[in-house]
């Protein structure tokens, strides 16, 4: 073979051809990833079903009508009817009472769209945005944003690489930043596409925040339940894309040490990869080897989880080994 020496475009097409493959393997951390997806879209359709409910029993279906018909005789003073996505649910704990003797209130903020909090916060956080930007990811990364771009740069301080990244996601996704209150929703896009089946009427024309509606226990415990499987997708995205970084960053350090082609596409047969010599060179516009790229390999293809192709069974039972160890 060869001897084209290494320089840094093409130790980028290395990179960037093996990162790729990296991020389409079938390992147990991406399928937790997907799963963890597609039970939140399970979760998210059932528990809005019994929110709307629950906001039902407060105002009911013929007490907004009635408004409506009054708003409609008599213009903006009877307009006291809203849809709105995020509500107040309380409960009291006639089990427990506080230093007073008084029964417990539990009261919490559940927002059932695209970046509403994960914590019962009225306002967006880091994790509401990094849900948004896993929920959609695939149609980001179409987009040629970096969906990945917070677990990516976690425990790294704030800076403007990070910063450019997040922003181009949420605009993409149309996220609203005019306001800080997730009632005032003027979004579009795949954001507005995303909360336009989860919008409840209720009465009042005041914010969500003052507005609390009455559920019980049970009731309150399934949202709660809902915002977990919210969270789920957030901390299944970032132990996928944590495994990915890890192994890029050993392959960064390897290609970086290579002198010669020959050595970044020996590095790539190890892994599975077929990267062809002629159309690197074809491409192309223009010491001593710390990492031998049989060991490398050998390296990055341990840190791997991969996926079992053995029964459903057994890929259950692999999973659940998995996470218990997690």
């Amino acid at each position: 073979m060869s001897k084209i020496r290494m320089n840094t475009e093409y130790r980028n097409k290395f990179y960037n051809r093996i990162k790729d493959v990296f991020e389409k393997e079938e390992t147990q951390e991406q399928q937790a990833f997907l799963q963890a997806r597609e039970d939140f879209n399970v979760a998210q359709k059932s528990t809005f079903e019994l929110a709307n409910q629950v906001v039902e029993r407060s105002y009911p279906k013929e007490d907004v009508a009635t408004l409506r018909t009054f708003k409609k005789k008599y213009g903006d003073p009877c307009d006291v009817v809203a849809k709105d996505k995020c509500f107040y649910f309380a409960y009291t704990d006639t089990d427990n009472a506080d230093d007073e003797g008084k029964p417990i209130e539990n009261k919490s903020h559940f927002d059932f769209g695209l970046f509403g909090n994960l914590n019962g916060s009225e306002y967006s956080s880091e994790d509401t945005d990094q849900f948004a930007h896993a929920y959609f990811r695939e149609e980001l990364k179409a987009k040629g944003c970096n969906p990945d771009i917070i677990p990516q740069q976690s425990g790294k301080d704030s800076n403007p690489y990070k910063t450019k990244h997040v922003d181009m996601c949420n605009k993409e996704l149309g996220k609203d930043s005019s306001s800080r209150y997730s009632d005032n929703d003027n979004t579009v896009g795949m954001t507005k596409d995303f909360n336009a089946p989860f919008y409840a009427d209720v009465i009042g024309t005041s914010y969500c925040r003052s507005r609390a509606i009455a559920c019980t226990k049970a009731e309150y415990e399934k949202f709660e339940q809902w915002r977990m499987a919210k969270a789920d997708v957030v901390s299944k995205h970032s132990t996928w894309v944590s495994s990915i970084t890890k192994q890029c960053d050993q392959l960064k350090i390897g290609l970086k040490a290579y002198r010669y082609l020959s050595e970044g596409i020996e590095l790539a047969t190890e892994l599975g990869i077929n990267v062809d010599e002629a159309e690197l060179v074809k491409t192309n516009s223009t010491g001593l080897t710390i990492y031998n790229p049989t060991n490398l390999a050998n390296m990055i293809k341990g840190m791997k989880n991969k996926q079992s192709t053995n029964t459903r069974e057994a890929k259950i039972l692999a999973r659940k080994e998995y996470e218990s160890v997690n």
